[in-house]
């Protein structure tokens, strides 16, 4: 009999910018705060789940010593809950979920939580290693390049412009703050407390990266990063985060079983490796092999959530794919909304299943670019 993973529950904290509302506040206890608010709106009993995966992309400092444990344990969860904290760069939080779902469609489980972490303030980016601790030998057969690098070379070989890049982000915020103006990300997030800029104890209710007062001038006027001729600005790349998020997953008949309603089912899972130089493509070819998995065209699917690294990779894949661009990250993605490295699937996860039963939709598309070339993908289909 053939086993099949839904989602029960899906919650998000507001993503906080980086030495922002979170900057005080421990990882671990970001991580365990989502996991208590998981459980709580889905009236599971912790003791029942078999296993916790969580994805957290700088595994040192704050957050080593497998912080999903430490979460978990944090959490009150009983001791016997397993927890494992796993590293596919940023696509960690999407490979959890993928890890979680193959758990239960193996028969080795029946209920896991997939979940995700980062505070790249307690831990910024590149802490675990930079090109100094890649061997000799490797960056002379390969040439590793940043991915800000990537993003112009990215730029380049589709044709993308400056000014296609800045209009492009300037979308994401204005439709990331109509989003919060209207409420649609209410129901997924979980209120944390943070604090503001005075150190004033606060309640963090909606994501903090969004700007009313950006516009394309203000972005055009924005000096390149990484090349002195190039396109790829702060404006037009990601902004970075801190944040968490999980969900639950079940295998349906067990959830039916226990009086639990399915929200959404796994249709398909994909991971491909791609051009490590080029590196932030393989949104493209991860997108093609789990339409095909699903036996799936691009026009059956009603929502997409293209992780916004840099404009350039959205563009690139809209250009190559051809959907419809008012399907795509229709409530604003990473550029406005922040890009909490491990947590991310699983933020935009949650953000997806929500949209598509706010919408009424059946099949919403997630994929994500990866450092070294590589790009993850799952589609899910909302359940009546």
């Amino acid at each position: 009999m053939s086993r099949e993973a839904v989602i029960i529950e899906a919650v998000r904290t507001p993503a906080g910018k980086r030495k922002g509302v979170y900057r005080e506040t421990h990882p671990v206890h970001l991580a365990s705060g989502i996991l208590k608010e998981l459980t709580r709106r889905s009236g599971l009993n912790p003791s029942l789940i078999e296993d916790v995966v969580m994805g957290c992309v700088s595994p040192i400092k704050e957050q080593g010593l497998n912080i999903g444990r430490l979460a978990a344990l944090d959490a009150g969860f009983p001791v016997t809950v397993p927890s494992v904290q796993l590293n596919r760069m940023c696509g960690s939080g999407l490979q959890a979920i993928q890890f979680a779902c193959q758990e239960i469609t193996s028969g080795d489980m029946d209920i896991t939580v997939a979940a995700g972490v980062e505070s790249m303030t307690k831990v910024p980016i590149l802490s675990d290693g930079n090109d100094q601790t890649i061997p000799p030998s490797l960056k002379d057969q390969y040439h590793f390049v940043h991915q800000g690098v990537s993003a112009e070379l990215i730029a380049v070989k589709y044709s993308l412009t400056r000014e296609e890049l800045d209009r492009f982000s300037f979308e994401s915020h204005q439709k990331a703050l109509a989003a919060q103006k209207n409420g649609r990300f209410d129901a997924e997030i979980f209120p944390v407390t943070g604090m503001d800029r005075e150190g004033t104890t606060i309640t963090v209710t909606q994501d903090e990266g969004p700007r009313a007062d950006t516009s394309v001038e203000a972005l055009a006027a924005l000096k390149p990063v990484f090349k002195e001729d190039g396109v790829i600005t702060a404006g037009n790349a990601s902004q970075m985060s801190d944040g968490a998020a999980a969900i639950l997953l079940m295998e349906k008949n067990k959830a039916l079983q226990l009086g639990f309603k399915p929200r959404a089912r796994i249709a398909a899972n994909t991971v491909v490796g791609s051009d490590p130089i080029l590196m932030l493509d393989g949104v493209i070819p991860a997108t093609k092999k789990v339409l095909d998995k699903a036996g799936l065209k691009i026009e059956d699917i009603d929502l997409f959530e293209i992780n916004e690294a840099f404009a350039p990779v959205v563009l690139a894949w809209m250009k190559e794919l051809g959907p419809d661009r008012e399907k795509v990250n229709v409530n604003g993605g990473a550029i406005a909304l922040g890009h909490p490295l491990g947590a991310t699937g699983v933020k935009l996860m949650t953000t997806l299943l929500h949209e598509l039963e706010r919408r009424n939709g059946r099949y919403g598309l997630l994929t994500i670019c990866i450092g070294h070339g590589m790009a993850v993908a799952t589609i899910i289909e909302r359940l009546n």
